[in-house]
């Protein structure tokens, strides 16, 4: 067994005549009686006390100590009693990844892990514990999508608190734990009527943003990034370099998702609108700090900036110029007297990408095509997300047999 067991009750002492005998000591009676004590692999001196006739339940915690360590699978019971908020405040500040992405980890812990699992001691987490905090996060009505997000964050805490030492292995790892799922939602895009409805709604600095998102298939962050040199004219082309980021609140430039910089067909129709925007509306330069709030600061003349020439912040666009157009539009129901327009998840300026993808593959553009344009990680992303609305691939499927046949069989 590793270590020992000292019973701090009794003492042996040596008497006169050389004999030892069992004496009690000052603590007799009182405290803890018994103190299971080893050396643990750091080589400091670990124990934990037990309480009069419990001698045996101090064996079994050394004998399980022991087979941790053997096993390979040994925690310091000090580094145990550390709180998942505890932990998850330094595994925050310790990471490396974007500060955009941090920031959203920081945030999911925040509103959905700390204020039920927050507490709980790393060492004491069972599958039971995770199991019941998913199910307080599906009784919330926390969407799948989202949700999968906030479980994913809450599972990469526990699990660098594995790799740390801080608990034997990860409760999200067992097979009763079951994950949150996507919403399996196929997407339907918005037909141009809606499109145009929406774009008539807003008010007119911001009209042409529809054309950009819907006409080139920009991400909501992109149009408010697109500045005047992005657009060639002459050779109808939209360099897509940067986008415009909120972190903790505040803007940022930084570079297009995935870091992937695009070039991006300018139809005229498009180009058109841009060019009477700009001659309406100025470009405004503005000064943001590159990918992060202490980043190194950089200009450009953004197409799109409020009205007080600064750059245009999602949230307010979203609340203030888009849920309105949306009401407007009859995309969502008016609000009662006092209340703010319904959540307009699916309806979101991404709607505007997801009619781009639309008209595309409908015209019988390829998916790798549209996966370029798009700035998908890989066309196989594209095909997930848009592979239902290729309709005409059947009947397509059809006639190139039906012709491949009939050249060869005489009797077709």
């Amino acid at each position: 067994m590793a270590g020992h067991i000292q019973d701090r009750w009794f003492k042996t002492e040596t008497g006169v005549d050389g004999k030892t005998r069992r004496a009690k000591t000052d603590r007799h009676g009182t405290g803890m009686r018994y103190r299971a004590r080893y050396i643990g692999p750091d080589g400091t001196e670990k124990s934990k006390s037990f309480p009069d006739r419990q001698k045996r339940l101090a064996e079994q915690w050394l004998a399980h100590i022991e087979a941790d360590m053997t096993r390979g699978q040994y925690v310091d019971p000090k580094a145990s009693r550390t709180t998942f908020r505890q932990y998850a405040e330094r595994w925050i500040a310790a990471q490396t990844t974007d500060v955009s992405t941090q920031d959203s980890a920081e945030r999911y812990l925040r509103l959905h892990a700390l204020p039920y699992i927050g507490s709980r001691p790393l060492g004491s987490f069972k599958p039971e514990h995770v199991r019941n905090w998913l199910r307080g996060l599906e009784d919330e009505g926390i969407p799948g999508t989202y949700a999968v997000h906030i479980y994913g964050t809450v599972r990469a805490v526990l699990s660098a608190a594995v790799d740390d030492g801080y608990l034997a292995r990860n409760p999200c790892s067992a097979k009763s734990v079951r994950p949150p799922a996507r919403e399996a939602r196929r997407v339907t895009p918005w037909l141009p009527e809606r499109v145009l409805a929406v774009r008539g709604a807003l008010p007119e600095r911001f009209q042409p943003a529809v054309d950009a998102a819907g006409g080139c298939g920009l991400r909501q962050g992109e149009v408010f990034g697109l500045a005047e040199d992005a657009l060639n004219f002459r050779g109808r082309t939209l360099h897509v370099v940067r986008q415009v980021k909120l972190i903790r609140g505040r803007p940022v430039f930084a570079p297009p998702k995935c870091d992937k910089e695009r070039d991006v067909p300018l139809p005229a129709i498009v180009a058109d609108a841009l060019r009477a925007h700009l001659k309406q509306y100025a470009p405004v330069k503005v000064t943001l700090p590159w990918k992060t709030l202490d980043g190194p600061e950089q200009t450009h003349a953004l197409v799109f900036t409020g009205a007080r020439g600064t750059a245009v912040r999602r949230k307010d666009f979203n609340v203030r110029c888009w849920k309105p157009a949306l009401v407007t539009a009859g995309v969502l129901p008016e609000p009662g007297e006092g209340e703010s327009p319904t959540a307009a998840r699916e309806h979101g300026m991404h709607a505007l990408r997801h009619f781009y993808a639309s008209v595309l593959l409908e015209a019988g553009e390829s998916v790798k095509a549209v996966s370029e344009y798009l700035g998908h990680a890989d066309p196989a992303m594209t095909l997930r997300v848009y592979a239902h609305l290729m309709p005409s691939s059947k009947e397509r499927t059809r006639k190139a047999i039906d012709a491949a046949f009939k050249g060869h069989d005489p009797e077709l």
